[in-house]
């Protein structure tokens, strides 16, 4: 799969070039929000008024794509809760009406695959779409279906690939009771420096347009590969054999990106387990820029 574009709101000014450029914006807040760009530029408005935020950072991502490029062939995206807000929305509704007269406009908004499915309206795009709802593996699903989606096809193909993810109030509250995140402001500057449990809810939306064709390629997604739940030597296990299976070892690792996410109680995963497979790479981190959610991941690639 090679990486022909791509493009990302989040809580950095992603939207812009301004956070590649080397500017960092620093946050103090108890959850991450998206830094979000002018929609009006690319977005009717009378569309945009109608649409949730899941939605929203979704379409500002990936349209500019679509308008950008060589006309997609299909469009795969990973979110584990979709549009959340706008579904506890109708679901209130549904009893504050007692199950009347009810605006369908939520529950549109709601549905995960609600983001595919205006893309390829907006785009006029009747090849394949499909929205992964994998929780925190949604986004690797969909790369692992964008992969087999490309091969051995003949002809150049081009895919739009993303993940969306909004901080619903309502599941934000669920997650925090639960211990997920701190729950009190902090800097996303020393986030990955804190030592105490819980971490920082964040949101955005990423997008790529991958393609079996190499020509203007800046990047190659050569493998994936998931595990859930493993013990420690599972996970070692798993990184060799990944490694073997492409014909690398540990020492062929020039960079490993890492999800230190700042929970004190997690990041042992990586300190211990994971970075010491690498002594000689570099070792990047990404949560400290857009926080935590389920598919954050697709910032980290």
């Amino acid at each position: 799969m090679f990486v022909k574009d791509l493009y990302a709101i989040s809580p950095q000014s992603t939207f812009d070039l301004t956070f590649e450029g080397g500017e960092v914006l620093e946050i103090v807040a108890d959850r991450y929000l998206a830094n979000e760009p002018n929609y009006l530029e690319f977005i009717p408005a009378g569309q945009l008024r109608r649409m949730g935020k899941a939605v929203r950072m979704g379409i500002g991502a990936g349209l500019p794509l679509i308008q950008r490029n060589e006309p997609l062939d299909g469009i795969i995206i990973g979110s584990a809760n979709g549009g959340l807000e706008d579904c506890i929305k109708f679901l209130n509704q549904i009893v504050d009406y007692e199950e009347g007269v009810l605006t369908p406009t939520n529950f549109v908004q709601s549905t995960p695959n609600a983001l595919a499915g205006q893309l390829a309206i907006l785009s006029n795009n009747s090849g394949y779409n499909c929205t992964h709802t994998n929780g925190s593996l949604a986004f690797e699903n969909a790369l692992i279906d964008t992969k087999l989606q490309l091969i051995d096809r003949a002809k150049t193909t081009n895919f739009l690939v993303g993940a969306v993810e909004e901080i619903s109030e309502y599941n934000y509250n669920i997650d925090t009771h639960a211990g997920r995140y701190k729950g009190i402001a902090t800097s996303n500057i020393s986030l990955l420096e804190s030592k105490t449990a819980g971490t920082i809810c964040g949101e955005g939306a990423t997008t790529f347009i991958l393609s079996n064709n190499a020509t203007d390629a800046f990047a190659e997604i050569v493998d994936v590969t998931l595990i859930t739940c493993p013990t420690k030597e599972e996970l070692t296990e798993m990184i060799h054999v990944f490694l073997q299976e492409n014909n690398l070892n540990t020492e062929d690792i020039d960079t490993i990106v890492l999800g230190n996410n700042g929970d004190g109680r997690l990041d042992h995963w990586y300190n211990e387990v994971v970075s010491p497979l690498f002594p000689i790479a570099q070792t990047l981190h990404y949560k400290q820029f857009v926080g935590d959610y389920r598919t954050a991941s697709a910032f980290g690639l």
